[in-house]
């Protein structure tokens, strides 16, 4: 691994080999770029919430309720959005939520001792951030971060993360236009910029889990599993019913979304205790989704029901309806969600659980819904929950996990963007390099200015077949498979020689973004999968890139910044000048080559648009 603040001498030639001196250059070379607020000042946005677990917090067994997490978790992400917004706001959504270190009790019983317990219990202290990410037109993305504070001990251990989205609510028949919010940290760019990744993730899930079911068999046979006692899904069935009381609103006269949530996971848990005659433990929560209101007076109709148990976790639907009086026929659907529950032994690890066996028709469409949901969760965490430096270089590439690679690779090329500390190495003419080393990557950036809109420079550098006319390093590129229209999968051969003395071939995923606000960039990223039709051939040598791709922000009408970033691993170092993101030993003649065809071709692209 490279160490210190500048990329050692060997490198720095290799990466600027034949440039000499400099024009008019904004900061010498070696100098680090200024990173706005990195001296940590606080976002206005951010609430910081500290809780006290008293007796009324917990549960049967003295630990804290889930659902009384939950009520903090809205609350605090609440306070946020409303500090934002300036005007009362609503929960419209709460994103999925993996509980790191469990809210229920393990105990262990030495002998001659009391069961001693290691939850979060009464005692101690619940410690809440929120903030806003990204705002948009009148929605915004709330990040949450919860964490435990043992204070005889001291231990801080955190329980989870979770995203939750809100909406501005202005007078009755108004629409509220939120303000763009200004990141200052890095951490801050970031999260404001994969918030949009984040957005476009939500709108897809229906059709990710459609698509899975499409392709699934539709006769799907029950698991078998030696010795299990089975239980049909209808004993788990609850149903229960709560009245919405003045302390059940929030200050606008609402259901509290914290408290819906809260009921919601009491149903889930007796349904849960049901299947095992155990008490479970709450592991995950996928998507509460808020679709209408309710209000002081209404009754609130909980229903829950095991909709399949795997070997050790079993998931359960849960659904709120209102009403408004008694006699009321017509029911509102106001939320849903899916919650999964593991049952711990002494030792704290998951039992194996009894079977379920669904009902015909609707039943059996919850079973295998719960099957595809469970795959995509795994696909999701894998693929999203993993650090940048836990990804292996290439991720096997199905129709299950199509989304969330396609959010890895463009959230992972907007991480490194808004990156600080970037170091100009050299400058020539109009072409900039600079480096950034960090944990185990050196990474570059080329960027220049061409005069070509960027929207055009963005459609002529988001197709790799043409990358060969710029590129020497590319004999060719075939497409594979158009996932989408955003996403594509290319088969690249290289020109230039591997290591052992073989061309190299890659097989990457390339995935495009058009601006979601004014002043994000167009994006193009790029990086490896493996897919089955396209294994590793004798006759090359298969590379792999992890993050790599282009980033174009508009200068003006017909002018436009173009940015190119690449990911190096230090074993990848050493074949850097083999590898197909086009890092050569002579970067300026590359991206000059580039910026010719973009200006040669703009025209012709331009008469295309024309003609369609």
């Amino acid at each position: 691994m490279v160490k210190g603040s500048i990329v050692p001498e060997d490198i720095l030639s290799f990466c600027c080999d034949g440039l000499q001196g400099s024009t008019s250059c904004s900061r010498e070379p070696g100098e680090r770029e200024e990173a706005p607020g990195a001296m940590g000042s606080r976002s206005p946005t951010e609430v910081q919430m500290s809780q006290l677990v008293l007796p009324c917090h917990t549960n049967h067994r003295g630990e804290l309720s889930a659902g009384q997490l939950l009520k903090w978790i809205d609350t605090a992400a609440c306070l946020s959005a409303e500090r934002h917004a300036g005007c009362p706001c609503v929960t419209a959504s709460m994103d999925d939520i993996y509980f790191e270190h469990t809210i229920s009790q393990r105990y262990t019983n030495p002998p001659g001792q009391q069961r001693a317990r290691s939850g979060v219990g009464v005692g101690q202290v619940v410690n809440i951030k929120a903030k806003v990410n990204r705002a948009f037109n009148s929605s915004m993305e709330v990040g949450i971060q919860v964490s435990y504070e043992d204070l005889c001990s001291g231990k801080h251990c955190s329980i989870c993360k979770a995203y939750a989205t809100f909406v501005a609510q202005g007078p009755p028949g108004t629409k509220v236009k939120l303000k763009p919010l200004a990141p200052q940290t890095e951490e801050e760019k970031i999260e404001h910029s994969i918030a949009a990744e984040r957005r476009r993730m939500r709108l897809v899930h229906k059709d990710t889990l459609k698509d899975l079911l499409t392709r699934s068999p539709r006769n799907t046979e029950l698991e078998t599993r030696d010795g299990s006692v089975v239980v049909p899904a209808e004993k788990t069935r609850v149903e229960s019913v709560e009245l919405v009381l003045p302390p059940h609103a929030n200050h606008q006269g609402n259901t509290f979304g914290g408290q819906i949530m809260a009921w919601m996971e009491n149903v889930a848990t007796i349904a849960a205790s049901r299947l095992c005659h155990a008490h479970p433990t709450l592991r995950a929560i996928e998507m509460f989704h808020f679709r209408g209101p309710s209000q002081v007076g209404d009754r609130l109709v909980l229903k829950a029901i095991v909709n399949n148990a795997f070997k050790n976790s079993m998931e359960v639907g849960v659904c709120a309806e209102a009403y408004d009086q008694e006699m009321s026929v017509s029911r509102r659907h106001i939320n849903s969600a899916f919650m999964t529950f593991v049952v711990l032994d002494e030792e704290g690890q998951p039992r194996t659980l009894p079977m379920v066996v669904p009902q015909p028709g609707d039943g059996e469409r919850r079973y295998r819904e719960a099957s595809a949901r469970k795959k995509i969760r795994l696909d999701r965490k894998y693929v999203v929950s993993c650090k940048q430096n836990e990804v292996p270089l290439s991720v096997p590439w199905d129709q299950s996990n199509k989304v969330y690679l396609s959010y890895n690779n463009v959230s992972a090329l907007k991480t490194l963007v808004a990156k600080a500390n970037w170091a100009l190495a050299r400058e020539k003419e109009k072409v900039r390099i600079y480096t950034l080393e960090e944990d185990k990557f050196l990474s570059f950036r080329i960027e220049m200015s061409v005069r070509i809109a960027a929207g055009q420079a963005f459609s002529l550098l988001s197709d790799l077949r043409r990358r060969h006319e710029w590129d020497r390093h590319y004999a060719s590129a075939e497409l594979v498979q158009q996932v989408d229209e955003d996403d594509a999968i290319y088969h690249v051969l290289s020109q230039t020689l591997s290591h052992e003395n073989k061309p190299q071939d890659f097989v990457i995923l390339a995935s495009r973004r058009k601006p979601c606000d004014k002043g994000d960039p167009y994006v193009v990223a790029f990086r490896s999968v493996t897919l089955p039709t396209h294994p590793a051939c004798p006759s090359f040598t298969r590379g792999e890139t992890l993050c790599s791709g282009f980033c174009v922000w508009p200068e003006g009408e017909e002018t436009s910044k173009v940015a190119y970033y690449n990911q190096a691993t230090p074993g990848y170092l050493a074949y850097v000048t083999t590898n197909v993101a086009g890092l050569s030993s002579d970067f300026c003649a590359t991206f000059e080559a580039c910026e010719r065809f973009l200006l040669k071709n703009k025209d012709d692209l331009i008469a295309r648009i024309r003609d369609l």
